[in-house]
């Protein structure tokens, strides 16, 4: 038997499960990425501050993942979550918020709870995992920002400010691990059918006075795709940047909206 067949023939070595960690875990996008990455057999862990939202993430059908209540804006709450965890392969930063205002009447609170939320929350988790990702030559980050990280959007003030804000995180980042093996990337999804977006559509109903149906009809219009995203379309996109099929990609801001932002 020669050599190729010997190899052929040999069976391929299983492959170890990954550490995924997924913030903001329990609903919309980051419910979904815990759900497809558990389905591939990853060791998968997700946070989130909800305890109820957490038991019952875990105790759902097919599930099969760990949880951790944690506050992604606490610095301790950060370090110790993740020195508990132990060296992670992969880290999914979802936990966000997203509030609507004209500039005017956006309050200093919202503005540093935004900044707070979906940009500090995603620098300090970032920060807990680059060394032993960097020590181990391997590693994916995958941030979830917005199509508002990448134009501007009106009355999205504090929420357009610090999606741009990971947007530039991620480059950052990125720039400063190329050739190391860690890869850092974010996903920038339109509007995806999830709970915020349900407080979206409730705000324009209250604004405007238009129906439910018409608010939601005005978002899913935003986009080519003519109607809103679903969650798993955007985990579908996460898992990926975080596989191997993803090795050469770093660095970018990929765009879900189906031809809108083209970059």
């Amino acid at each position: 038997m020669s050599a190729g067949h010997a190899e052929s023939g040999a069976a391929a070595e299983p492959r170890r499960p990954r550490t995924v960690v997924v913030t903001g875990g329990t609903r919309g996008i980051g419910r979904a990425a815990v759900l497809r990455f558990a389905a591939a057999g990853e060791r998968v862990i997700a946070l989130g501050r909800d305890p109820r939202a957490l038991e019952e993430l875990i105790g759902s059908p097919g599930a099969h993942v760990a949880a951790r209540a944690c506050d992604v804006t606490d610095e301790g709450a950060v370090n110790a979550a993740f020195d508990e965890i132990g060296p992670v392969d992969v880290l999914v930063n979802s936990a966000g918020i997203g509030e609507s205002a004209p500039l005017a009447r956006t309050t200093l609170e919202q503005w540093r709870r935004h900044l707070e939320v979906n940009a500090t929350g995603a620098f300090l988790c970032m920060r807990a995992v680059v060394g032993g990702m960097r020590e181990r030559g391997h590693g994916a980050i995958v941030t979830v920002a917005s199509t508002a990280g990448r134009a501007g959007v009106p009355y999205t003030a504090a929420y357009s400010a610090s999606k741009h804000a990971v947007v530039g995180l991620t480059r950052a980042v990125a720039a400063e691990l190329a050739g190391t093996g860690v890869r850092v990337n974010a996903v920038c999804p339109t509007f995806v059918r999830t709970e915020m977006t349900d407080r979206a559509v409730a705000n324009i109903v209250a604004r405007t006075g238009r129906s439910e149906q018409e608010a939601l009809d005005a978002l899913a219009a935003s986009a080519p795709l003519g109607r809103l995203l679903e969650p798993g379309e955007v985990a579908d996109a996460i898992v990926f940047l975080a596989s191997s099929a993803a090795a050469a990609i770093s660095g970018q801001a990929i765009v879900i909206d189906g031809g809108g932002i083209q970059a």
